[in-house]
């Protein structure tokens, strides 16, 4: 097999191989743009805000094959939406290369519902912003601390703090109106006694203001309303209610 190198001088397989390697550099050289595919680029299109199955198809039509690189939540979008594509669109790149995608996620991610019971209400919905939670309904319920949150609702249920919860999700919240902005009928005590009435006044978060008694009233406690002011009057919760008795 090696006859024909072996009988033939040394300086013929040198020039021989010489001419050998020289050619198969310029066939390399020569084959160089095709194996690169020097020449062969493509601007690439604009895929942002489409859904991820038509943003594949217009990038394979232009030559691109398409990776998803990451998925992100956004409540301002549908699932599987395009909010990012590398390299960014127009930019010129050689064709077959691969352009990652950053999508919206089709699933909310968890996170833990916060404690913002006592916070203001201005207070809680930044913080709910920032958590991407939602802000539903609010409510009021008599309480000195007003527009503080008393109760966080989730679907109508108190939702306790640390509960798995997705992003996106609307909370409620039961907030207090603060001590004399709710406005209703001043109870009627007339014909009770003063401890009956006295009880049922603080129990409507009302106070007891002046009280005049007979002269002959030994036990006031005892002793019945004959006349009272307000009488049957829409009041504010922290006016007093002031009384007769005898």
């Amino acid at each position: 097999m090696f006859k024909f190198i072996t009988h033939r001088p040394l300086w013929v397989n040198i020039i021989a191989g010489i001419v050998l390697a020289l050619s198969l550099f310029f066939l390399f050289l020569l084959s160089l743009d095709w194996i690169t595919g020097h020449g062969k680029s493509a601007s690439v299109p604009s895929v942002n805000g489409k859904s991820y199955e038509e943003a594949k198809k217009i990038l394979r039509k232009a030559g691109f094959d398409v990776e998803i690189q990451d998925s992100i939540y956004a409540d301002t979008l549908k699932p599987m939406m395009v909010m990012k594509q590398i390299p960014e669109a127009d930019e010129v790149v050689k064709r077959n290369r691969t352009v990652y995608l950053i999508v919206s996620r089709a699933v909310p991610p968890l996170i833990e519902m916060p404690n913002l019971k006592g916070y203001s209400l201005r207070n809680a919905m930044m913080i709910l912003k920032n958590m991407d939670l939602k802000l539903g309904d609010t409510t009021f319920r008599a309480d000195f601390a007003k527009n503080a949150v008393l109760e966080q609702l989730y679907s109508g249920v108190e939702i306790k703090p640390g509960t798995q919860i997705r992003k996106g999700s609307v909370i409620s919240f039961v907030l207090g109106d603060g001590v004399g902005n709710r406005e209703f009928a001043v109870p009627v005590i007339v014909g009770m006694t003063y401890a009956d009435a006295k009880a049922m006044l603080e129990g409507a978060g009302l106070g007891i203001g002046a009280v005049v008694t007979d002269e002959n009233v030994t036990d006031t406690m005892g002793a019945y309303i004959y006349w009272q002011n307000p009488q049957g009057l829409t009041m504010r919760k922290d006016y007093c209610v002031s009384g007769q008795a005898s």
